[in-house]
């Protein structure tokens, strides 16, 4: 017996047969038979359809957390008067050259 070569199926199809088997108007074995795919891929998309369906309504989204600019903008100020602090006090003592 000759394997059929992989098949890479579409998000629209996958919505489809996930549909189908969530209507439960045919068994999986007829919606297998009738999509030409595995028992086991339908359910594994229908349990995907509906571990994700809450997110298409946007409630279950991560939140991105909030910067506060004026806290980095400071944060950068302060690396900067570092920076020329230690480079014109490695200058002075010669452990870095006068042009940089």
């Amino acid at each position: 017996m000759s394997r059929r070569p992989r098949r890479n199926h579409s998000a629209a199809f996958k919505a489809k047969v996930a549909l189908d088997a969530i209507r439960g108007d045919k068994t999986l074995a007829e919606l297998a038979k009738q999509h030409d795919v595995h028992p086991n891929q339908i359910t594994d998309w229908k349990s995907q359809l509906l571990e994700r369906a809450a997110s298409v309504f946007g409630s279950e989204a991560p939140a991105e957390p909030k910067t506060d600019l004026k806290e980095l903008h400071a944060k950068i100020g302060q690396q900067a008067l570092e920076i020329d602090f230690l480079a014109g006090a490695l200058t002075r003592v010669g452990l870095l050259s006068a042009k940089r």
